[in-house]
């Protein structure tokens, strides 16, 4: 069979699967063959697409060879593809049909190890794809024999065409990290195709390399959130229904909840956020008896109520798990309708929320909170900017108004809040983001630092308290939240985290378990130096992953007991359950949590899952701009500082925009180099010429590859401070000189 010959298959298969369901008894290979009229060495196709049917589950053989086709129809005897979503407490497996239809839920089948073909259990887990024939039920649960094993789809992968002398050409990786080579296309299947076009295809056994659709070209910026979205399987569209019942949605009318519609609530966000989730207020408390206090609310969008258990819009929202969010783009967690509108909360119209009110007494100790169901209205949508400038004396005509009777109070409220984080002892890890700029043809004009506000602590502190006095309400009422969990560093990491510090001159506490504050001591050193982002790099690697769990074990970066995620349900489905959690525990109405027994450990594992996922494809995407903006300064001279170094060679980053690139080994010049592992440097066996981690070099930037995704360094010669001698050798530069030096890099 020639290649290209997979619109013969989808031909067939079709017409394969129309003469089964109409037939009234199942047919042979050779009777369908000559329904068909399938001759000579199309009988060869016909063979290979009967077997793929096959191995996908849509035919089934029966007795004396003939083919059945597979059916969703429940009953005993019927046969048909389930796929497996989860492994209960005995290791039983729960599966539920793959192309369920129906309007109710779909029913759930315990899977029954085969007699007849042995099937193993053990080598099926949670998402496999298995042939079964129903057998018997109860009243909430089908049991069904397995039968087979069944190959998922082919993959979908992203290449990057690039033209052949004989008319075809070749579809190659879009990241480096893709172990997938790629695939050579006949001048057939490369028709239509252009140099530098980005496609999705699949290959399989059966059809060969099938293009499904062009996502744009590597030379246009406005393709890198695409080729994340589609190398990463980021869902991107909303089901007909989903968006239905979004546009349905209309505001509730007061009725049982709390009117919130007289506080003077505000939003404040970055200048480019288009959807505001989160309120604040404060004012002084009154009561005598904490003197100097705060009352403080915290109202939040009140997504569970447009998104109830089971829907379309649930269904949608429980598969991204959150949001994604990219430099030119959102992929929103939930349909315009609601991220952008009635669950964003606009300045001067009524919303629906959740809010909680807390009294605060001037130490920052919450003394008492109450959860409610209410309605609000924001006076004015705010950003982190305005807000830093009001404070400093520079209002406009939005927050003039606003400055003694709204911003200075909440002010007030966030300074007791920090006494208390810093009595408690937060690990405080302040990572440098980079904003990239675009100008008006959708290219990108800079890349600059993100600002860092005091603002930006402020609304931090407030929802920090909101998501403790969510998780305690939960905790105290005894019933089911996802709690956002983190564990304390593992001891290995501590290890190897002292050991780098220790090369760098650096003293770390030789405790086996370190509290948050000493990994402050060391990050507080190093500020405003140039190895202070690479430090910073290096203690948030050194702490475990922050992750979900109906378990709760509290947050040691935040070292809190008890911690959960209840101020962004628009963005993140943890937020969600906590809401309708609280909705349950409270009575607030009717759409909460429907099961208080919820297993909600397979969901936290999910929505983990989800959350990692859209962090690397948010960083791989912003490196991808930063790469871009490097194209045109090919040759250019940046300064950097060493982040990296293995026995390939080194890693460095370039100081301003944050970019990484690489130097070979064989590019360092001079002397033949070997790689200290212990001291975490490249030395050189002649001259003792040692380039170790932490150290400014200057580098030039040889190459910018936007589809590898790389920059290629080289170091600049004669730049001495990163060619420091080996301890125990004579040195070639004098202290006088190294100070000097190091004095005037730190200027700039």
């Amino acid at each position: 069979m020639k290649r290209n010959t997979y619109l013969t298959h989808d031909t067939l298969r079709k017409s394969i699967l129309e003469l089964l369901a109409s037939s009234e008894s199942p047919l042979t290979k050779n009777q369908i063959a000559r329904h068909l009229g399938i001759r000579g060495d199309n009988r060869i196709i016909l063979k290979q697409v009967l077997a793929q049917l096959e191995t996908e589950g849509n035919l089934e053989r029966g007795s004396r060879r003939r083919l059945i086709p597979a059916t969703l129809s429940f009953a005993a005897g019927h046969v048909l593809v389930v796929e497996i979503i989860e492994i209960g407490e005995d290791a039983q497996l729960i599966a539920i049909p793959l192309d369920w239809t129906a309007e109710t839920p779909a029913p759930k089948i315990e899977l029954l190890p085969s007699r007849r073909t042995h099937t193993k259990h053990s080598l099926l887990g949670v998402g496999a794809h298995v042939l079964v024939r129903l057998q018997t039920h109860t009243k909430d649960l089908w049991h069904g024999e397995v039968l087979k094993k069944l190959e998922k789809k082919a993959k979908t992968h992203l290449g990057i065409f690039t033209h052949s002398r004989d008319g075809g050409g070749r579809l190659s990786p879009c990241h480096r990290k893709d172990t997938f080579p790629g695939v050579k296309l006949l001048p057939a299947e490369a028709k239509g195709l252009l140099e530098g076009d980005i496609v999705a295809y699949s290959v399989s056994t059966a059809y060969g390399p099938k293009i499904h659709n062009k996502i744009g070209r590597i030379d246009n910026p406005k393709s890198f959130s695409q080729i994340a979205i589609y190398a990463h399987h980021i869902p991107h569209t909303f089901s007909k229904e989903a968006i239905l019942l979004s546009e349905q949605g209309k505001v509730p009318s007061l009725g049982q909840r709390t009117d919130f519609t007289k506080i003077p609530l505000v939003t404040i966000d970055g200048e480019d956020a288009r959807d505001f989730d989160d309120a604040v207020w404060a004012c002084a408390d009154n009561d005598p008896r904490n003197k100097g206090g705060w009352r403080i609310l915290v109202a939040i969008a009140d997504v569970a109520y447009y998104v109830r258990p089971g829907d379309a819009l649930d269904h949608a929202a429980k598969e991204r798990g959150n949001s994604v969010y990219f430099p030119d783009c959102v992929v929103p967690m939930l349909p315009e309708a609601l991220s952008n509108d009635l669950c964003s909360l606009k300045p001067n119209v009524n919303r629906a929320c959740m809010a909680i009110e807390m009294i605060v007494s001037s130490e920052g100790k919450v003394k008492s909170h109450h959860v409610k169901r209410g309605l609000m209205c924001s006076r004015a949508r705010l950003t982190y900017a305005q807000v830093q400038k009001a404070l400093d004396g520079y209002v406009d005509e939005v927050t003039g108004p606003l400055l003694e009777t709204v911003i200075k109070p909440l002010y007030g409220a966030y300074k007791s809040l920090a006494k208390e984080r810093a009595r408690r002892g937060t690990l405080d890890i302040e990572q440098q983001e980079r904003k990239v700029i675009f100008g008006s043809n959708g290219h990108i004009e800079r890349i600059i630092p993100a600002p860092r506000y005091e603002s930006h602590r402020l609304i931090e502190e407030f929802m920090i308290a909101a998501n403790v006095a969510a998780a305690r309400t939960l905790l105290i009422k005894k019933w089911p939240c996802l709690y956002r969990i983190h564990d304390a560093p593992d001891a290995l990491r501590i290890v190897n985290l002292r050991q780098i510090l220790r090369k760098m001159k650096l003293t770390f506490t030789k405790a086996k378990k370190p509290h948050p504050r000493q990994f402050n001591e060391v990050l507080t050193k190093t500020k405003g130096t140039p190895v202070a982002q690479m430090i910073s790099d290096l203690v948030l690697r050194s702490q475990a992953q922050a992750r979900y769990s109906p378990l709760n074990i509290g947050h040691f970066g935040l070292n809190l007991t008890h911690y959960a995620h209840f101020t962004s349900p628009i963005r993140r489905y943890s937020d969600l359950i906590v809401h309708r959690s609280l909705i349950s525990a409270l009575q607030l109405g009717d759409d909460g949590l429907t099961d208080r027994s919820a297993h909600l450990t397979a969901l936290a594992d999910h929505i983990s899952a989800t959350e990692r996922t859209a962090a690397v494809a948010e960083r791989e995407v912003q490196d991808r701009f930063i790469i871009a903006y490097h194209l045109p300064h090919i040759g250019k001279v940046f300064p950097a500082t060493i982040v990296g170094v293995t026995k390939n060679g080194i890693f460095a980053a370039i100081s301003d925009t944050g970019a990484q690139g690489f130097i070979p080994r064989h590019l360092l010049r001079g002397d033949v180099f070997h790689y200290d592992e212990g001291n975490h440097r490249l030395l050189g066996r002649r001259t003792q010429t040692s380039y170790q981690l932490g150290s400014p070099i200057e580098v030039r930037l040889q190459s910018a590859d936007i589809s590898t995704n790389s920059l290629l360094f080289e170091l600049v010669d004669n730049f001495e401070f990163a060619k420091q001698p080996h301890v125990g050798h004579k040195k070639n530069t004098s202290n006088k000189q190294l100070k000097k030096f190091k004095k005037s890099w730190r200027k700039r």
